[in-house]
């Protein structure tokens, strides 16, 4: 039987500007198929090579595959919808299957403008798969499909979701396949390297109600490390892979494990050969603030720090008396350790305005981040707090999910005015970094990592990738008022999909409890330590809508998972 997956096309002027990113999922679903005794699996980055359909379909044709498989995050679902859809064209026979995050949750919606889509895979999709192939290849496709759990598909007229399946307990066990992908494909553009993107956690113990994360991998998992650096150590002697960055949503959750993975790497001699970054929480930064220069010796040269929105609201909803001075802190403390550190913030809320975005500037600057990054806020479709804001979402063209498209309309600007403020901001930043800090400051490896970021930021301004400007046709200040999102108007919330929202609701509402159950362990933890007086003090850093619904920021935990 032969398998073929395909990463759907699909850009946004994001992360992509830093370089060409390995498809991870495939390695792991095409390890687990391999252990199960297929071996002739093919794939197709069709992202990576920048293939259209015609390429698409005349590989298909070429390879007359049984089973063909693609994924989607929120703005690549069309793409992917496309992808299945031109194998019904060219091989009809083949069954068509699609997973990841946005099928997974919004699998009624797929099904609904894409009846050409066979099967769902929900959730993690190593053993559901590994099941699925297993009776296709039985011949037991599509009689047995009500009793494989994790699926969703149709049947006539119905949309059926079978009963979901567990979380993959034994991470250890799962042994991805690299081979797949061709290696000198994927370049870090900053280092000039290969890159990779293993996982060493799955899931996060955080309830964020605007994230998935949590949603989707359910409960908090994390790996053997000396596993992981198994894993890494393969990349780097197997594929030439010169820097890495951990796939998990923040890995210092579980200091214990994180220590033991620096510690593994350290002594397999791997800092000289790979360097790697990660995204954390700044309460972490504080936590290990010891450990960082230990961080820094196994090869920890890039921190991305969630500092998210605390710097970008109004003071009358945000709590920022700490924030700020905590945030300002952690970086500075990552300076020290001489580890990179890029801010991240969120802007494009209800209420934000040009002074809150210049805020935003002048927060950046005071802190000194290395990098600085501004993200709109995105509504995924599937977070309890859409189910919050879903009056005020106007778009429902999910290709425009992306980070860089400004969903939300705020209330005192228009989105035209809205981009115009976020490219100033960067515009400012950049220009001041690249000619009084970059060239100037620091010498070695942290001088060519800085200027190789620039050459990355120059790369995508020149060729008008970086943040999808080219498109929407901004050219400057100049341009805000006549800024074309190309928003697809037609596209629209499925009957099936609306209908589901209301139980979409009580779930949310369920979460919530949890979400209430975990603050309160958090501060009898919290007070134990302030008692003891081991780490420093963690806040909680939230915010609620006019509506009184609460949004955590990933970057403002008031948990720290010690490990002991």
């Amino acid at each position: 039987m032969r398998i073929l997956f395909v990463h759907p096309n699909y850009r946004s002027g994001g992360a992509e500007i830093a370089g060409s990113w390995p498809p991870a999922w495939v390695a792991y679903l095409t390890g687990s198929l391999r252990r199960a005794g297929f071996d002739d699996i093919h794939f197709i980055d069709a992202m990576t090579h920048d293939l259209d359909d015609d390429a698409v379909r005349a590989k298909m044709v070429e390879l007359q595959p049984d089973v063909v498989g693609t994924t989607a995050i929120t703005p690549s679902i069309y793409k992917a919808e496309r992808v299945l859809e031109i194998a019904k064209e060219t091989v009809p026979g083949a069954l068509r299957m699609l997973g990841g995050v946005h099928a997974t949750f919004m699998f009624k919606q797929v099904l609904s403008e894409a009846p050409w889509v066979d099967v769902i895979v929900r959730g993690e999709g190593e053993e559901i798969l590994t099941e699925l192939m297993l009776a296709v290849e039985d011949g037991r496709w599509p009689t047995d499909r009500y009793r494989i759990k994790g699926l969703a598909f149709r049947d006539g007229e119905e949309i059926v979701a079978t009963e979901a399946a567990p979380t993959v307990k034994d991470l250890d066990g799962l042994d991805p396949d690299w081979s797949i992908l061709e290696w000198d494909s994927y370049t870090y553009i900053p280092l000039n390297t290969k890159v990779a993107i293993p996982n060493m956690a799955r899931g996060c113990p955080f309830t964020c109600s605007f994230c998935s994360q949590w949603k989707f991998w359910r409960d908090y998992r994390v790996r053997d490390p000396k596993k992981v650096v198994d894993e890494i150590e393969k990349l780097v002697t197997e594929h030439g892979i010169g820097f890495f960055i951990l796939a998990d949503e923040e890995p210092t959750i579980n200091r214990k494990k994180f220590v033991e993975f620096c510690q593994e790497l350290i002594d397999r001699g791997l800092p000289d050969k790979v360097k790697w970054g990660i995204n954390t929480r700044v309460t972490d930064i504080y936590r290990d603030r010891e450990l960082l220069k230990f961080y820094r010796k196994a090869g920890l040269v890039h921190v991305s720090l969630g500092t998210e929105a605390a710097a970008q609201m109004k003071l009358d909803i945000f709590n920022k008396e700490t924030k700020v001075e905590e945030n300002k802190t952690a970086i500075r403390l990552l300076r020290e350790a001489d580890i990179l550190v890029e801010a991240q913030f969120i802007v494009g809320l209800d209420n934000e305005t040009e002074e809150t975005l210049e805020e935003t500037y002048r927060m950046a600057w005071d802190w000194q981040p290395d990098l600085a990054n501004w993200a709109m806020y995105t509504p995924w479709p599937f977070t309890p707090l859409f189910q919050e804001l879903k009056d005020k979402v106007e778009i429902f063209d999910f290709s425009k999910y992306n980070f860089v498209t400004p969903i939300m309309k705020p209330k005192a600007m228009e989105r035209g005015e809205l981009l115009n403020g976020v490219m100033k901001n960067y515009r400012r930043f950049y220009m001041k970094k690249a000619l009084f800090h970059y060239p100037w400051r620091g010498t070695g490896f942290r001088r060519r990592y800085l200027l190789g970021c620039l050459k990355a930021f120059a790369k995508a301004g020149f060729a008008r990738t970086f943040y999808d400007l080219g498109k929407a046709g901004y050219w400057g200040p100049q341009s805000k008022g006549s800024v074309d999102f190309h928003f697809d108007e037609t596209r629209t919330i499925a009957e099936a999909q609306m209908a589901d929202w209301e139980a979409a609701a009580d779930r949310a509402a369920r979460a919530k409890e949890r979400r209430e159950a975990v603050k309160a362990q958090m501060k009898g933890r919290a007070a134990e330590r302030a008692l003891s007086g081991d780490g420093a003090p963690e806040r909680t850093h939230s915010f609620r809508m006019p509506n009184g619904a609460e949004v955590r920021a990933c970057g403002g935990g008031d948990q720290q998972m010690e490990g002991v």
